[in-house]
């Protein structure tokens, strides 16, 4: 299994530089002596070092409109290897997503869920704008985490693929969101957001296209 990783590594062109330092670290370990255990440690630290990198040079969409992005979404895609998501996928239903832009250019961002016993989840933020445009950050008090958001691809009338990197405890992991003006996408989009995903790092066994769900009651 490990020289089959290797070699999809090898031949990908955005993992040389992967693929380069797991054969390093390996000949390093070789070197000391190290167990197997100790070099899959130390290559796993570099990888996630690696992707981080990755992330923090994800750029937003061009010529971003603020004003455009308002209104109303439906949460139709999600992806993250978040241990949480891991476990709790299956049972996620899709919700909506309310943007509306306020006077200092930042979002507020507020999100329902109709839960399977009629109770409804509600969550609100508010997104700070930053001197990218497209590019917000918030602190989420419910999980207790920072949030670095980036709007990567957008037609304001259909879709948009949201990048957010969430930090708690000095530990980082991305959280893509395909967000839609209807419930219904298309298949070019669903694949547009795996190959996405996929390409920041997401296993494709953690990327979900939400069912539909009935919408909670206007608050």
């Amino acid at each position: 299994m490990g020289e089959h990783i290797r070699g999809i590594l090898l031949f990908h062109p955005r993992h040389i530089a992967s693929t380069l330092l797991i054969a390093f670290l390996g000949r390093e370990a070789e070197k000391r002596g190290e167990t197997m255990k100790g070099t899959l440690l130390r290559i796993l630290a570099a990888l996630s070092c690696l992707l981080i990198s990755t992330w923090a040079n994800v750029v937003p969409v061009q010529d971003f409109s603020l004003e455009r992005m308002a209104g109303k979404w439906y949460l139709v895609g999600f992806a993250t290897n978040a241990q949480w998501f891991v476990n709790h996928k299956a049972d996620m239903k899709m919700g909506t997503a309310t943007i509306t832009p306020t006077e200092g250019d930042d979002l507020d961002l507020s999100y329902s869920n109709l839960n399977a016993d009629g109770t409804c989840w509600r969550m609100t933020h508010l997104a700070k704008k930053t001197d990218t445009p497209g590019r917000f950050t918030f602190h989420s008090q419910a999980w207790n985490n920072d949030n670095d958001m980036r709007i990567v691809d957008v037609v304001y009338d259909d879709y948009a693929l949201v990048h957010t990197i969430k930090t708690k405890e000095g530990v980082s992991e991305v959280l893509n969101k395909l967000y839609s003006r209807t419930p219904e996408i298309s298949a070019d989009l669903q694949q547009k957001f795996t190959q996405y995903s996929i390409d920041t790092g997401i296993l494709s066994d953690n990327i979900a296209f939400l069912p539909k769900n009935a919408e909670c009651p206007e608050a």
